[in-house]
């Protein structure tokens, strides 16, 4: 019995990963849990409402095997234990987040908004109960948008540009009656995202080698993005800008060659 406790015990620890360093907590063999140990280290952010998401390159720089890793997110993504975005960075970037604090994010972007109608805050439930609850995939069409939101009740276009306005859709580009759902707020936190991915690799590329053992590397703050370095190395590892080498000193991180 107090094996199968130190089993569990240690399988908590390992999902909540505080105090771990990436050298000790880079690579996993369960998708899962390395999803709940990158949520426990989604660093805080000030002045922002952000609740934690996890990049989908961020999985790939710990679970060798991909096929897995996007076979895992389909499954929980159907038993909605998560939801996948897709992100607006000028890049293939997708960002996971567990059901429940997606949700929680669109409760504090519906609350931001103020006191409305009676009519909008029904269409937010709406959009939470028949939507969200149904299409599970990263982007929906028009007709079927307003067919699922006429579940509820009778839906105008108005109701679209609310649902567009704090921030739960974006328009897509090349086909406007196509939208993206989207994570309300994450816009300042996806323009970090992007300086921090310059400034890390312009840091390295001006090192002799162009690398960094990893301890001392993961040590230092970037000066341009609310995410830690932990958050920026596991995405330009899993995204292949990086590549970690083992060496008798540690891991080592090297800018890869393009």
């Amino acid at each position: 019995m107090a094996e199968t406790s130190g089993k569990k015990r240690s399988r908590d620890e390992e999902a909540s990963g505080d105090g771990e360093g990436l050298e000790r907590s880079l690579i996993f063999n369960d998708t899962l849990i390395a999803l709940r140990m990158m949520h426990a280290q989604f660093p805080k952010i000030e002045k922002v409402a952000q609740q934690p998401f996890i990049l989908q390159s961020q999985l790939y720089s710990s679970i060798k095997d991909r096929t897995q890793v996007d076979r895992d997110l389909e499954s929980l993504k159907k038993e909605k234990i998560l939801r996948l975005f897709k992100l607006n960075t000028g890049q293939d970037d997708h960002a996971i987040m567990f059901f429940e604090d997606y949700i929680n994010q669109m409760d504090i972007a519906v609350k931001k908004l103020g006191a409305r109608s009676q009519h909008d805050i029904e269409v937010f439930e709406w959009f939470k109960i028949h939507v969200i609850e149904y299409k599970l995939d990263v982007s929906i069409d028009h007709q079927e948008l307003l067919f699922l939101l006429s579940a509820g009740g009778e839906v105008k276009d108005e109701d679209i540009t609310l649902l567009i306005n704090v921030g739960l859709l974006t328009r897509q580009m090349i086909d406007p009656n196509m939208y993206w759902f989207a994570i309300p707020y994450i816009g300042s936190v996806l323009k970090g995202l992007s300086q921090g991915r310059k400034e890390l690799l312009s840091f390295l590329n001006r090192r002799k080698y162009k690398e960094m053992l990893l301890a001392p590397l993961e040590k230092k703050r970037l000066r341009l993005s609310p995410l830690d370095m932990r958050f920026h190395l596991r995405d330009l590892i899993g995204s292949g800008h990086l590549k970690v080498l083992q060496t008798p000193s540690g891991m080592l991180v090297r800018v890869s060659k393009d």
